[in-house]
């Protein structure tokens, strides 16, 4: 059973940013014990409303090559170039599947955007003029939509089908969740419009915090995101950033991940997902590790689970993703509880929204608490 108190005062910090004018809106959802429960949603939005989940989206593309690893169809170690046999150019023939799911491929800014990204031979043209930035297995940096655009032709090409109804068919509607990820036209109503808030954080914040005095170029930017108001970025179903849906699919698709409902996954493949850390690398700015999993980032022991966007009470082993825009969603698997915090506001202050999420999840981590 939940404390109501604690519950409140997380409701009131997420309202708060709201009602301050810092978001338009957000939802917030709570599961436990295999359901769904807290579902609240605040501003400019309703109960139904979806929102982006950007780089939140990365474990339930995940889950789906969790599930072919299970059927024998994929080997974690396995070169990509096996499977993709155009991926080999540049050197790129010695990339594995782990090192996809890692972030330590070596090719974390390749580019391939709108209309490359829209057709199967697009993406796979786009692969093989791909070069590498290091060496594969060296290093971490986050790759913040090349590698799950790779996981994405592997599951299409191990499967004969489409990655889009892979995740749906393998992850979210076994979990009894909706689709979330390639939403056509006629399935599009109810999406929060996404929107710039705030100002930039100033030369002096952000060197108090990096110790330089402006943030380095990233590939994600603000103009980016706000492409995700697209009709057809919606539709294309980016795999390392473009699903859609409501904070309690979130939750509820965390809670699948603790419980395992109907073998959706084996159980030695799930297990070792939700506990195995195989990227201890530094993260390049902060230098902190990066504890990832196979899909996940692990809060960790090592008293930095706040930098990873899990603030400072859950457990050492909770997992989850964050999301450009402050998305954060979580399993506590200690606790039993999973969270989910998005909204449509793309904070332009660098770490407003890292600190949000990481409050929020402070506040979150206790709710299960006596």
């Amino acid at each position: 059973m939940l404390n109501r108190q604690r519950v409140s005062r997380l409701l009131d910090r997420a309202r708060r940013d709201v009602e301050e004018g810092l978001l338009p809106a957000c939802q917030v959802a709570l599961g436990y014990e295999g359901e769904l429960a807290v579902d609240e949603t605040f501003g400019e939005a309703d109960p139904s409303t979806r929102f982006a989940f950007f780089s939140a989206t990365k474990p339930l593309v995940a889950a789906a090559i969790w599930a072919l690893i299970g059927d024998g169809k994929v080997k974690v170690r396995e070169r990509v170039a096996a499977i993709i046999p155009e991926f080999a150019t540049h050197g790129k023939d010695a990339v594995t599947i782990e090192q996809l799911m890692l972030h330590t491929a070596g090719f974390p800014w390749a580019p391939l955007g709108p209309p490359t990204w829209e057709t199967r031979e697009g993406r796979v043209r786009a692969f093989a003029a791909w070069r590498l930035n290091w060496e594969p297995g060296t290093r971490y940096e986050y790759h913040p939509t090349s590698a799950h655009w790779v996981l994405a032709e592997i599951i299409d090409r191990v499967t004969g089908g489409d990655f889009r109804d892979v995740v749906e068919a393998r992850v979210t509607e076994p979990a009894g969740l909706p689709r979330l990820l390639g939403l056509g036209s006629d399935d599009q109503q109810g999406i929060a419009t996404l929107k710039a808030v705030g100002e930039h954080a100033t030369p002096d914040e952000i060197e108090a915090v990096l110790g330089v005095r402006e943030l380095p170029t990233r590939e994600v930017d603000e103009n980016v995101l706000l492409f995700f108001n697209e009709p057809a970025a919606r539709a294309v179903g980016v795999p390392g950033g473009g699903g859609f849906g409501r904070a309690a699919d979130l939750a509820l698709f965390y809670q699948a991940v603790l419980h395992n409902p109907g073998g959706i996954w084996d159980a030695a493949v799930l297990d070792d997902a939700r506990s195995r850390v195989r990227n201890r690398f530094p993260e390049p700015l902060l230098q902190y590790p990066a504890n990832r999993t196979l899909g996940f980032t692990q809060a960790g022991d090592d008293g930095l689970m706040h930098l990873r966007g899990f603030g400072r009470t859950v457990s050492p082993r909770t997992i989850g993703h964050n999301g450009a825009g402050g998305q954060i969603a979580w399993l506590d698997p200690d606790s039993g509880l999973s969270f989910a915090f998005i909204t449509n506001g793309l904070d332009r202050h660098a770490f407003r929204g890292p600190r949000r999420g990481a409050a929020l999840s402070s506040l979150a981590g206790r709710c299960a608490e006596p």
